[in-house]
């Protein structure tokens, strides 16, 4: 997975095809319908399976949330290993327009797994170094997906949708910017420190945990100001 840190922003065509390998490698989870006769059981068991394929510790809310948790999508490399993914808390978002009215209450964490730059599947080349950077654009798309500006054709969307993820390149690349504040929030009980923003779409953070993962959180209508993150110890809790 490329990421924007440590070599400057990827070109446009870098950032597209590093777009188009994630969403081609994702493995969605309980957002996926389940198959005409199968099981919801059956379509929970496949969900949460890609998360237990992962090599790194997943990050939610603390226990202090009590509301509901549920699972997203993880992301692989060519090679199918699992290099992040996303669970969420509250309600689950729909798309937001201008003309509907902003009730949903929702944090969506997200934890990328800290590489050092490697070598490609085919080993033709080296994949750049996960970071916060990572982290943060990876935050800045998730709440950019839940997003609709309410007066917009149809067709200008993609348009739309370009020019506010290279908006979200330029940000990650830049976390010790003005854009962006610092925040100390509770990992594991930790005081750590991470970099906020506000949008008029939501709030985007992203910082380190010293279990070897960065993490990533974006979320509506719940401060991030009174957020906790922990280890989660049962994944499966979330299908």
């Amino acid at each position: 997975m490329g990421t924007p840190e440590g070599g400057g922003p990827l070109r446009s065509d870098e950032r597209q095809e590093a777009s188009g390998q994630m969403e081609t490698t994702s493995r969605v989870g309980a957002q996926t319908p389940a198959g005409e006769g199968e099981q919801p059981l059956a379509s929970a068991r496949r969900a949460v399976d890609g998360y237990l394929l992962a090599s790194f510790p997943w990050y939610g809310l603390d226990e202090a949330f009590t509301g509901p948790r549920w699972l997203m999508q993880v992301g692989t490399s060519a090679d199918g290993a699992v290099e992040h993914g996303s669970v969420g808390h509250g309600d689950e978002p729909s798309v937001r327009s201008d003309s509907t009215e902003d009730t949903e209450r929702f944090a969506v964490v997200v934890t990328v797994a800290a590489n050092p730059s490697r070598r490609s599947a085919d080993g033709t080349g080296l994949l750049e170094a996960t970071s916060v950077s990572s982290a943060a654009w990876l935050a800045g798309v998730g709440l950019l997906s839940f997003t609709w500006p309410g007066q917009m054709d149809h067709t200008l969307r993609d348009d739309w949708l370009d020019q506010q993820t290279e908006t979200a390149w330029v940000l990650a690349d830049d976390l010790g910017g003005p854009d962006w504040s610092s925040l100390s929030l509770p990992v594991d009980g930790v005081p750590t420190p991470f970099h906020y923003r506000e949008s008029e779409f939501g709030w985007v953070l992203a910082g380190s945990t010293q279990q070897g993962v960065h993490l990533g959180a974006y979320g509506r209508g719940m401060s991030a100001y009174g957020l906790a993150f922990s280890a989660i110890r049962d994944i499966e809790a979330y299908a």
